[in-house]
């Protein structure tokens, strides 16, 4: 029963790993847990019944992340426990059922909570609380709040924020635990809206009060969208601390203090794992230039805005793809990208100006030390020798990868990696 009940969680593990191949069989009594291969392989074993299984995910060109195996070993913990209340005869469709939707809910859950025993349930209310969250309008826009929760002593914590542009409101009397009618009253999401102000609580989901900011918020939109001031509020707030919001986007956010993140996205949960593009595009680009290019992705994703980015290694050979600008002839345009060209990626994500490049059209053309070589370029997608299934970014994306490694995002938020004509990673 544990492999077909494996079926119906099977697509989503594979979307989770980035479309990695995974796989679930029986091990015979006595037999020793498989050797990893190497870093491209992932394996769990796990225990039901007294069978032994072993869990397998397969990337053929990314390894797996620490992030990614942590949240996958919770994942099957889950698994071994939820199949226990589910493993009477005539109950597999409730199972099964139960997989689908609550499995990466849990995980998700154990894995925030870090080490703590005894803090499942209230982490698990705040999420689903959020969940419910991301689906309110008010007034035909969007609910959006955000909790950040610390884990060490608050006055400790409060100390670290004086002389900061954040406020603290005690809530003294008025302090709550979060319960399912938090929300009843718009003004909580309203006024506390994740963007000037967080809920502050502790990991039993005990609202303490709320942090306030005075001053506007940085000028740069990837710094506001990547939640760049969020994981240095982290860094104050204790080891395993973390934020949850839910965005403009209707998506629900969990901001790590590893700088990592975690995604509700269309009803899936996804991870978005930095250490996953450095590895992509390690000796390609300078380490720098990845951390900027990674965020600036991430916020393009948010925003929903597509974009197109090559790591050219042959820029001779590159030419010989192009078809044409988005600009054309036009004098002006033209002017505008002799302006931009040849400066660093970093430069021009401080002056705002990178966000609005990579959401124009065409493809953007960057060099291994993280100069702009180009933008709005018009690939001749009629050299891809092969059916490619998507729209004009994935066939571009798919010509553009046999000269270096691109990095696309769709209109509608997926990131994928390509390289050599194929997409080897998807996210979101």
């Amino acid at each position: 029963m544990p492999k077909s009940v494996f079926i119906a969680i099977e697509s989503s593990l594979s979307a989770f790993l980035g479309g990695a191949r995974v796989m679930f069989s029986e091990l015979d009594k006595g037999d020793p847990t498989p050797e990893m291969e190497d870093r491209q392989e992932m394996v769990v074993r796990l225990e039901i019944d007294g069978i032994a299984y072993l869990f397998r995910a397969r990337r053929k060109e990314l390894a797996f992340t620490v992030t990614e195996k942590a949240f996958i070993t919770e994942l099957f913990t889950a698994f071994e426990g939820l199949f226990a209340g589910f493993s009477a005869q005539g109950y597999a469709g409730h199972f099964r059922t139960a997989l689908l939707t609550s499995l990466t809910d849990i995980a998700v859950a154990r894995y925030i909570r870090g080490d703590r025993k005894g803090v499942f349930w209230p982490t698990q209310s705040l999420i689903q609380l959020l969940k419910n969250l991301s689906y309110q309008r008010y007034e035909g826009s969007p609910a959006t709040t955000g909790f950040l929760i610390y884990r060490t002593q608050l006055e400790e914590f409060l100390t670290s924020l004086e002389k900061t542009r954040y406020d603290w409101l005690d809530l003294g009397d008025d302090r709550r635990r979060i319960s399912g009618d938090f929300f009843r009253n718009p003004l909580s999401y309203r006024f506390v809206d994740g963007y000037r102000a967080l809920f502050v609580c502790d990991i039993r989901m005990n609202v303490k009060g709320t942090i306030r900011t005075s001053a506007p918020g940085p000028s740069d939109n990837i710094e506001q969208l990547s939640n760049r001031e969020t994981v240095s509020l982290l860094s104050r707030a204790g080891r395993g601390a973390f934020a949850i919001y839910v965005n403009k986007a209707s998506e629900v956010e969990i901001v790590l203090d590893s700088d990592k993140l975690l995604l509700w996205r269309k009803g899936y949960w996804g991870i978005y794992d930095p250490d996953i593009m450095h590895e992509f595009l390690a000796g390609k680009l300078e380490k720098r230039s990845i951390d900027y290019l990674v965020w600036s992705i991430y916020a393009l994703s948010k925003a929903r805005h597509g974009t197109v980015v090559l790591i050219a290694e042959d820029q001779t050979g590159f030419e010989s793809l192009r078809m044409g600008s988005v600009g054309g002839r036009d004098p002006l345009s033209r002017a505008l990208i002799r302006h931009v060209r040849g400066t660093k990626i970093g430069t021009l994500k401080r002056s705002g100006e990178l966000s609005r490049i990579l959401s124009s059209d065409g493809m953007t053309v960057i060099n291994g030390k993280g100069e702009l070589l180009d933008a709005g370029v018009i690939v001749d997608t009629s050299r891809v020798g092969e059916l490619v299934a998507g729209g004009g970014r994935t066939t571009a994306a798919t010509a553009a990868s046999h000269f270096g490694p691109v990095v696309k995002v769709s209109e509608d938020g997926p990131v994928e990696l390509f390289r050599d004509g194929r997409c080897i990673y998807r996210f979101g």
